[in-house]
């Protein structure tokens, strides 16, 4: 039987109470990891998973969590830094507010999910680390600014990362998802939906679960062992 390695592997998805990182969860129990998630506000949770509440901004936070994760899982062999929110505007009406909010969530709280991680994964000699970044890193977005700011500063991140951590045996990679049906993307009025739609050559946004795939096969020391410092695109061709 073919396996992806991840049985027993020890996990942990950043903003996995709902949508694309609930979905990450849900795949990477199926194939036999221990997974943690943190999430700002963790609701009834039915997943089996070890759900820590915890702030990507806060670096505190997220030692404390790394700690817990640690204590009740053991090692931490995967970080998945998928926590991400917007805040769009046109370019003249975005405030302060929210660029901070995006750039500290985004970016910065990219470098809490991983800093207190990383530093055991150069001493067992293995690890992986994906990020989310998005299409609009990639390609920009009318609206998204600040977003795109963020997501396109992720892989920046990553391929420098990738460059420092390869010694010790640990890869770091990104992800930048296209359109994916979800909570942040249903609010998009109709008219609009219909246009980008009308761009994506299979017509139609993403599921959850095909990033959540993509996700397990970086983290896989079976399948993607040679893989580092790379962008995985799923974004059905709207933008290659």
């Amino acid at each position: 039987m073919v396996s992806l390695g991840l049985e027993d592997k020890v996990i942990v998805v950043t903003g996995g109470n709902q949508g694309i990182g609930a979905a990450m969860v849900a795949l990477l129990q199926e194939l036999g990891a221990k997974v943690a998630y943190t999430d700002i506000k963790i609701g009834e949770d039915t997943s089996g998973a070890l759900a820590i509440q915890a702030d990507v901004t806060d670096l505190t936070s997220m030692e404390a969590a790394a700690a817990k994760i640690e204590e009740k899982l053991g090692p931490v062999y995967g970080v998945v830094a998928n926590a991400g929110i917007t805040r769009d505007n046109f370019f003249t009406k975005l405030t302060p507010q929210d660029w901070d909010a995006v750039i500290n969530v985004n970016l910065k709280g990219v470098n809490h999910t991983i800093q207190p991680f990383i530093s055991g994964m150069y001493e067992r000699g293995e690890g992986s680390v994906v990020c989310i970044s998005s299409i609009s890193g990639e390609r920009g977005n009318v609206g998204q600014v600040n977003y795109a700011a963020t997501k396109a500063a992720v892989i920046g991140l990553v391929k420098s990362l990738a460059r420092e951590t390869a010694r010790y045996g640990v890869r770091v990679n990104a992800i930048a998802p296209g359109f994916i049906d979800t909570e942040m993307t249903r609010i998009i009025p109709d008219k609009v939906k219909e246009k980008i739609i009308a761009e994506i050559p299979f017509r139609r946004f993403g599921k959850p679960e095909e990033i959540a795939w993509a996700v397990a096969f970086l983290l896989s020391p079976v399948a993607s062992s040679y893989i580092t410092g790379e962008v995985l695109r799923v974004n059905g061709a709207h933008h290659t």
